[in-house]
């Protein structure tokens, strides 16, 4: 993608935004109604830039809502223009219909990772969720939607960072990796969640990401479990003690080890991995 910066005023309250937008805008400075600030949203990261410019509320903290639990604005499946429909809004949350539920609630329905379809550089994320029995998802952060040499596109894996989304007591998953780093709230595969505080599943976390100028902390129900800072060479020297090492899995390991991509900045996204999982309170705050 180009390098698109625009920036918002939201009068009302105060806030002004910097993000991307369609450069091909003579004024790219747009007046948002009381309450909201106005985003530029990606259709698509093929073919011609298109985009969609939806006003979402912000609060007096400067939070602004990216689901508010009515409706998907500014969302998409990764590397698609459309979110799939195994992505349903149940109860004022945003549910992924799992292996776990009955086939005819899952048959002829389409999964896949999903993301808002915005670049954030340096952000406070905060999202509330909640998994099924032994179920497995994530959220990602500073993901890039890439291609490889071939012109295949790659997994969200390999450029997203993973705040992992996970029942620690019943999925396997929380036993594997190393000191508990695949657990609920941990660098996925990186660094564990220390201390691991979560909450069982069918029961809401709140999981909080802060990312500023490379320094970034995961909070876990209120509590700091992770700090790490990207773009160094013990960033480097961690990579290549994990599954994301350069001889291990190297397009991961390019990914990881520039984060962001060129301009430090990336689309916020929530896994599928096969299980039910359900998200909402979305919400961000553009940290200056």
């Amino acid at each position: 993608m180009k390098k698109l910066i625009y920036s918002v005023l939201c009068l009302s309250l105060a806030v002004s935004v910097n993000a991307a937008c369609p450069k091909k805008k003579a004024a790219c400075c747009a007046a948002a109604p009381k309450g909201t600030v106005t985003l530029y949203c990606s259709q698509g990261f093929q073919g011609p830039e298109k985009w969609d410019k939806f006003n979402f509320p912000v609060d007096k903290k400067g939070y602004i809502s990216i689901f508010d639990g009515k409706n998907l604005n500014g969302w998409r499946g990764y590397a698609k223009s459309y979110v799939p429909s195994r992505w349903v809004i149940e109860d004022g949350a945003l549910h992924f219909i799992g292996n776990q539920a009955p086939e005819e609630k899952r048959k002829g329905k389409e999964g896949g990772d999903i993301i808002f379809a915005h670049k954030f550089k340096n952000f406070e994320l905060s999202i509330d969720w909640k998994v099924g029995k032994a179920c497995n998802s994530g959220i990602f952060y500073l993901a890039q939607e890439l291609t490889n040499q071939n012109g295949d596109v790659e997994s969200i894996v390999v450029s997203g960072l993973e705040s992992q989304v996970l029942d620690n007591a019943n999925h396997p998953d929380a036993k594997l990796g190393k000191d508990g780093n695949r657990q609920s709230s941990s660098l996925y595969d990186l660094i564990p969640a220390k201390p691991q505080n979560q909450k069982p599943y069918g029961e809401w976390n709140n999981t909080v990401i802060r990312v500023y100028n490379g320094n970034v902390t995961h909070y876990q129900n209120g509590v700091k479990v992770v700090e790490y800072k990207l773009w160094t060479p013990e960033w480097t020297a961690l990579l290549q003690t994990s599954k994301f090492s350069e001889k291990a899995w190297p397009a991961a390991f390019e990914g990881f080890n520039n984060a962001g991509g060129v301009n430090h900045e990336g689309f916020i996204g929530l896994q599928d991995h096969g299980d039910d999982v359900w998200f909402k309170n979305i919400k961000v705050k553009i940290l200056k």
